[in-house]
């Protein structure tokens, strides 16, 4: 391992990674997987509790999904998008179609989180441009918000990430208080009428902000923020990215917050791990804004090279069809409700603990503030064959949405272990 760990520092560049002390917080390389688990170079196995960084959903190497690649790549790997057509992705558009709650839904795809997030601001401003609206250019945004990190969807995020350096790049926003606050969407509907004339969307994470530790709101205070924008033609826009996919319980936590928005972004479990891929969904109402004259003003002039890559639509089409298929949603659902009595009864009692927040399989545990706390429990926790990840002070568990109970067991007692070791 330590070769692997010396090669790997001294070429590759891993993000949110402080590369001088890589190799001090003894990162694994992994070589395969099977199944729930990940397999080191030296055979070692870890149990990936926390879904490759939130992506993977069904699990690693799922034969139907390595079959739908395989098949696929004896058609083609990639045409582009830009003027022409593919029939694999036309087909995963249309399957998405009644599954999205946007209304007569039209599918920008990119490929990845962040990615889709810009393409939605993008949109938002020339809709009002299309329309000879120039005032219309403000976002309004959450506390303790995070929308990935390119210049745009890090101007909506509510900082942190050691993302101050870069607010000279960063364009201001409106700001209503994050959800712990529980007048943050009172406050942001106020927010919308007042500057209505001002802002062209309000972009939010349905019911669980992920990055900022697993901070969700209640499901019905989402309807302050909707009522507001169908009064004052503020586009919504729901960031679908960490949320979408069952993670929180329904296909889309949208559902769950009875939210319709105007567009969407989804990324992340859209291909269960397999392949980079996002979208941005807009309405038919939005889209019918960019009609106009070939070539001309009212042209989205955006794309990417990658856009819509055949082989992440096929693998993309069949884990749709997979979820439905295993009834996956009802699982979480009931792994959910275990997970939680599981910490309630051996995480929540201990000193060290703060706080435990759960919804669905997206589980925050927060620690008290200590000397690196975080890292250091969830480096315990890989030593007994745990895989899981802190943001700050707060331990991430985020398992596949097919684990079992015998899974769950596993990384409850790891945790547990861990903490005890760390904060005695």
């Amino acid at each position: 391992m330590t070769d692997w760990i010396a090669r790997d520092e001294a070429r590759v560049w891993h993000g949110f990674t402080q590369m001088s002390t890589y190799s001090d917080n003894q990162p694994i390389i992994v070589e395969r997987a099977e199944g729930h688990e990940l397999i080191d170079v030296n055979g070692k196995r870890y149990l990936d509790a926390i879904s490759s960084l939130w992506v993977t959903t069904l699990g690693h190497r799922v034969p139907e999904l390595d079959a739908a690649v395989v098949e696929q790549l004896g058609k083609v790997a990639h045409s582009t998008l830009l003027g022409n057509g593919n029939r694999v992705v036309i087909e995963l558009a249309e399957a998405l179609t009644p599954l999205v709650p946007v209304e007569d839904p039209r599918f920008l795809f990119a490929s990845d989180g962040a990615a889709a997030v810009e393409q939605a601001l993008k949109i938002a401003f020339q809709y009002w441009i299309n329309q000879g609206i120039t005032t219309r250019s403000t976002y309004l945004a959450f506390g303790g918000a995070y929308h990935g990190d390119t210049v745009g969807s890090l101007s909506l995020g509510g900082g942190g990430f050691g993302t101050d350096m870069f607010d000279p790049l960063r364009f201001p926003v409106l700001r209503a208080p994050g959800f712990a606050d529980p007048d943050a969407f009172v406050t942001a509907a106020k927010l919308l009428r007042a500057r209505a004339d001002d802002i062209a969307a309000v972009v939010v994470e349905p019911l669980v902000q992920g990055a900022a530790g697993i901070i969700s709101a209640p499901p019905e205070e989402f309807a302050h923020l909707q009522e507001a924008c169908d009064d004052t033609g503020v586009l919504l826009i729901c960031d679908e990215v960490a949320t979408g996919f069952g993670r929180t319980g329904t296909l889309f936590a949208s559902e769950r917050c009875a939210l319709t928005p105007d567009i969407m972004a989804l990324g992340k479990g859209i291909t269960g791990g397999y392949l980079p891929l996002s979208a941005t969904v807009t309405s038919g109402r939005v889209a019918t804004e960019f009609l106009g004259e070939d070539l001309g003003a009212k042209t989205l002039y955006h794309g990417h090279s990658y856009q819509g890559n055949a082989l992440a639509a096929a693998v993309a089409l069949r884990h749709l069809e997979l979820i439905e298929e295993w009834d996956v949603l009802a699982n979480v659902r009931a792994r959910s409700e275990e997970l939680g009595a599981m910490l309630d009864a051996a995480i929540a009692p201990l000193d060290a603990v703060k706080d435990v927040r759960l919804e669905g399989l997206m589980c925050g545990v927060e620690l008290h503030p200590g000397d690196k706390n975080g890292r250091r429990v969830c480096a315990a926790a890989v030593e007994r064959g745990v895989l899981l990840r802190p943001l700050g002070d707060v331990v991430v568990l985020m398992p596949h949405l097919t684990v079992r109970t015998e899974h769950l067991e596993r990384i409850v007692e790891a945790l547990e272990g861990a903490i005890l070791e760390v904060c005695p």
